[in-house]
């Protein structure tokens, strides 16, 4: 169910709002649409979609960071060495 109404009203019956899932809010003098309020039910619903219209758009945006900055896959060998153990072994496996 949707209604229009002005600034004023909006604000003077909200409480009235409960059961309405869609207001219009006009300016009466100008008859221009200033916004839109809509009932947590729908209010959820338009999260829900947009949320879902951003998907592919920010998993393009990781995929094209993860190209560049690759992911960090450490041997388990070289996992818990210390720093210099760490210079030691690198240089042992660059001579090989």
């Amino acid at each position: 169910m949707a209604i229009q109404m002005g600034i004023r009203e909006f604000t003077k019956n909200f409480n009235k709002l409960q059961n309405v899932d869609l207001v219009e809010i006009v300016d009466k003098k100008t008859n221009k649409l200033k916004g839109v309020y809509l009932s947590t039910k729908e209010a959820l619903k338009v999260k829900k979609i947009l949320e879902e219209n951003k998907k592919p758009e920010k998993e393009k945006k990781l995929l094209k960071i993860m190209k560049y900055a690759g992911r960090m896959n450490v041997d388990e060998n070289l996992e818990n060495l210390s720093k210099e153990e760490l210079k030691v072994k690198i240089a042992e496996l660059k001579n090989e």
